[in-house]
């Protein structure tokens, strides 16, 4: 099986996972179709993949892993639902069609992402994963989704500055709003496995590396995509007068900068995982993604 054979396959998996989720008769059912309208609205599945990814390569059971990569998918999930809001960027598109706001309201929008966020530390501790483990898992997601990950970089990203952000704001932004959770998706992967903080240290740098690349490339595809071909709102950060890492460097030095950064996140992984070459492979096609 080839790279992209094994990518559509780990992301198959998850699919089917997450289909299943959320089907309960209840009192609170337009809450819970709130929740699946924007978990199932497609996207990549980075995140879960990388998981699945990082778990068998350090010799772990995919099947163990699947339940906490559902878990990060649905935290990723909630964290775009609350990142459209009106209150934080104002978005009317996502993945190709309404946000999440749009079609069931801010309040519904609001909950269904609290729920979603819940969800998804139930599912890491409920899995097949042995407790420990879980426990890992579940820690390095925390860390990832407050104050000193997703939520601090959102922070920093909604403040109003007296001056201009520079290249260093950016990547501490992104840091934290991108990448802590692609690092814990990595990291939780190895956890699964019970692999050594060496291989935790790896995927970290690795992690760190195709974060800021996807981010760069993501701002470059804010400026020369379309709305049709991304499936969300393009050109709103530079309506808005924010500072990207493309308005801020150019198109020609971010492109430099993502084929550096992904040879990094490639040259993290040589020598300490069983079979690295699908992470490898992985990074380099987010690097060339054109959407």
């Amino acid at each position: 099986m080839d790279h992209a054979e094994t990518f559509l396959r780990l992301q198959s998996q998850v699919n089917e996972a997450l289909e299943s989720c959320f089907m309960e008769r209840c009192e609170q059912a337009e809450l819970l179709e709130a929740m699946r309208y924007s978990l199932l609205a497609g996207g990549k599945r980075i995140r879960p993949v990388l998981l699945l990814a990082f778990c068998t390569a350090c010799g772990g059971d995919e099947e163990e892993a699947l339940s906490a990569a559902c878990g990060v998918e649905m935290l990723h999930t909630y964290s775009l639902i609350h990142d459209d809001l009106p209150c934080m960027d104002d978005d009317d598109l996502r993945r190709g069609r309404p946000t999440c706001h749009r079609i069931y309201g801010e309040t519904n929008a609001v909950l269904a992402g609290d729920a979603l966020q819940a969800s998804a530390f139930y599912h890491v501790l409920s899995g097949t994963a042995a407790p420990e483990r879980a426990a890992a898992m579940a820690r390095t997601l925390s860390d990832a989704a407050g104050e000193r990950g997703m939520c601090g970089g959102q922070y920093l990203d909604t403040c109003v500055r007296e001056e201009s952000e520079d290249e260093n704001d950016l990547y501490l932004i992104h840091s934290l709003k991108t990448g802590a959770l692609l690092r814990a998706a990595c990291v939780m992967g190895v956890e699964c496995a019970g692999g050594s903080d060496v291989q935790i240290r790896a995927a970290e740098v690795y992690a760190h590396h195709l974060g800021m690349a996807f981010q760069i490339r993501d701002d470059m595809l804010d400026e020369t995509s379309t709305a049709e071909e991304l499936g969300k709102t393009v050109g709103s950060d530079a309506a808005g007068g924010k500072t990207t890492f493309a308005s801020l460097l150019g198109l020609d030095a971010c492109e430099q900068l993502v084929i550096e950064h992904t040879a990094k996140a490639v040259a993290a992984l040589d020598g300490l995982f069983d079979d690295n070459g699908f992470l490898g492979w992985l990074a380099e096609e987010l690097a060339h993604r054109q959407k």
